[in-house]
C-alpha cells in the first residue's frame, strides 16, 4: 500500500498547478488502498498565515481529495534539528558565511571562466578561530549540505532512468542563518518517518531530488519513488497565471469533478472524459501514462466538461440546490429534468426558474407579429400540461397553415424568450403563469 503525501506551503491559495500533484498523489494512495498525508509546510513564520492554510484544507475539501493525517511542520521542528545534529557528527553539515553579495561575485567569476557557477565550498577550508571570527562579525552563517560528488540515479515513474551529476550542483543551504529549516531538510526528515513510499512533483523538482536522496541515504531513511509530472503552462504556453486558484474557480461555478476530470488525464496519453465521482478517477489512473513535455491549461475547457458533468447528474444530486431555489416539490424533479441539460453551471437554475415562475419577454420578429397573436389567442386554457405544446401547435398549424420550423421557432421564442432551451412539451407544463403578448405596431 502507498503511503503519499501533499506539502503545500500555507503562503498562498491552492492553483491548479499544485492542485495537480495533490490530485497524483491522492489517487496513487487512494488506487493502492494506501495513506494520503497534507502536509503543511508552514516552518516559516513571517510567510505562513492560518488563513491560507484553511484555505487549502477547505479547497482541497471541496474537490474531495480528503486526506487520513494532517501534520505540520512547524509542529516537528525538534525533528529536523535532531536530524542536523546527525549529519553534523558525520561531518556532512557545515557552517558558511559568505554574504549574497560575495556569492554572486563567486558566480559571475566561475560563469566568466566557463565553470558551472556552483559554490566553491570556501568554508570547508575555515579554521575553528576564523569561523569564531566570522560569528563575531557576521552572526550565525547558513548550514550547508555537503553532497558526495557522483551522480544519482533513479527510475522515475513519468520521466523513466534519470541520472544527475551532483557534482554540478551547489552544496544547498538547509538551514538559514535566522535558524529557519529549509524545506529540503525538512522534507527528507518526514518522508522518511512517516514512511512515504511514492512522492509527485512538478518537473522543477529533479535536482532537487537528487539532493534529497543523498540526504535521506545519510539520514538512514528508505528512499521514496519519485516521479516528476510536467509543468502547467497557460492556453499559449505562457507561464500559468496563479491566479487561477480553486477559490476562483469555484466562483465561476466550476464543478469539483469537471476540475478533477482534466486534471487526472491533461498531459497524459488518455483522452478526456467527463467522471462522475473520484472513485471512477482513482480506478483510471496509471502516472505512467503521463508525458514530460510542458502542458497546456486552458480553463474554458472546464465549461463544457462542467456542462456535461451537470447534464449527467440525477436529481436527488441537485435536490436541495432545486429547493433553494424555491422550485415546488410537486415539479422539482421535472425541473431538474428539464432544465440539466441546457446549462452551464447550476446558476444557469436561477435564470431558468425565473422563466417558468415569472414568465419571460417574447422574443418575437417584425415578420411574426401577426401570427404569434394569433396564436396566442389559440393557447389552451391554464394551467399548461406535457400535452398543451402538441395541442396548441396543432390548432395554430390548423388556424394559419404554418408548419415546420416556422411555426414552431416563433412559439418558442414568443413563449420562452429564447432561442434554444428544454423541449417546449417541458417548458409548457412548468409555467407557472400563462405567457402573455401584446404586439406592438409602429406608426
Amino acid at each position: 500500500m502507498a503511503i503519499t503525501r501533499f506539502a503545500p506551503s500555507p503562503t498562498g491559495f491552492l492553483h491548479v498547478g499544485n492542485l495537480r500533484t495533490a490530485l497524483f498523489n491522492f489517487l496513487i494512495a487512494r488506487k493502492s488502498g494506501g495513506t494520503f498525508i497534507l502536509r503543511l509546510d508552514d516552518t516559516d513564520p513571517e510567510r505562513s498565515r492560518p488563513e491560507f492554510a484553511d484555505a487549502i484544507q477547505r479547497d482541497l475539501e471541496w474537490l474531495g481529495l480528503n486526506w487520513d493525517r494532517l501534520e505540520r511542520q512547524s509542529e516537528r521542528l525538534g525533528r529536523y534539528q535532531k536530524a542536523a545534529d546527525e549529519l553534523r557528527n558525520q561531518e556532512r553539515f557545515y557552517e558558511a558565511f559568505e554574504t549574497p553579495t560575495e556569492l554572486d561575485l563567486k558566480r559571475r567569476k566561475q560563469l566568466n571562466m566557463g565553470k558551472p557557477p556552483v559554490y566553491d565550498r570556501a568554508a570547508l577550508s575555515l579554521s575553528d578561530s576564523a569561523r569564531d571570527r566570522l560569528r563575531t562579525e557576521r552572526g550565525q552563517g547558513v548550514w550547508r549540505f555537503l553532497l558526495e560528488h557522483g551522480r544519482v540515479e533513479w527510475t522515475d515513474g513519468i520521466l523513466g532512468d534519470v541520472s544527475i551529476d551532483v557534482s554540478s550542483v551547489s552544496d544547498p543551504v538547509l538551514i538559514r542563518q535566522d535558524g529557519l529549516v529549509l524545506y529540503t531538510l525538512a522534507s527528507a526528515v518526514d518522508d522518511i518517518e512517516m514512511g512515504v513510499t511514492h512522492v509527485v512533483r512538478g518537473s522543477d523538482h529533479v535536482t532537487n531530488t537528487a539532493t534529497q536522496v543523498q540526504i535521506m541515504e545519510a539520514i538512514g531513511g528508505a528512499v521514496p519513488s519519485f516521479s516528476h509530472h510536467s509543468l502547467l503552462t497557460g492556453p499559449k504556453g505562457e507561464k500559468l497565471s496563479k491566479r487561477l486558484g480553486n477559490l476562483a474557480l469555484r466562483d465561476q461555478g466550476i464543478e469539483p469533478m469537471a476540475l478533477l476530470s482534466l486534471m487526472a488525464r491533461l498531459g497524459s496519453s488518455d483522452p478526456v472524459e467527463i467522471r462522475g465521482s473520484v472513485e471512477e478517477l482513482i480506478e483510471g489512473f496509471d502516472i505512467a501514462r503521463f508525458g514530460t513535455a510542458p502542458t497546456k491549461f486552458d480553463v474554458e475547457g472546464l465549461r463544457p466538461l462542467t456542462a456535461r458533468y451537470l447534464g449527467g447528474l440525477s436529481f436527488d444530486a441537485v435536490a436541495k440546490d432545486v429547493e433553494a431555489l424555491g422550485v415546488p416539490d410537486r415539479i422539482a424533479r421535472q425541473f431538474w429534468e428539464a432544465v440539466r441539460k441546457n446549462i452551464t453551471t447550476r446558476e444557469g437554475m436561477n435564470e431558468w426558474w425565473a422563466l417558468f415562475r415569472d414568465g419571460a419577454e417574447p422574443m418575437v420578429d417584425d415578420a411574426d407579429r401577426d401570427f404569434v397573436a394569433e396564436a396566442f389567442a389559440l393557447l389552451p386554457e391554464f394551467p399548461f400540461d406535457s400535452g398543451t405544446w402538441s395541442a396548441w401547435t396543432a390548432a395554430v398549424k390548423e388556424g394559419t397553415g404554418r408548419k415546420g420550423r416556422n411555426l414552431f421557432m416563433p412559439l418558442r421564442k414568443a413563449v420562452s424568450g429564447r432561442e434554444r432551451g428544454p423541449e417546449m412539451a417541458e417548458v409548457m407544463a412548468l409555467l407557472q403563469r400563462p405567457p402573455q403578448y401584446t404586439p406592438h405596431r409602429s406608426e
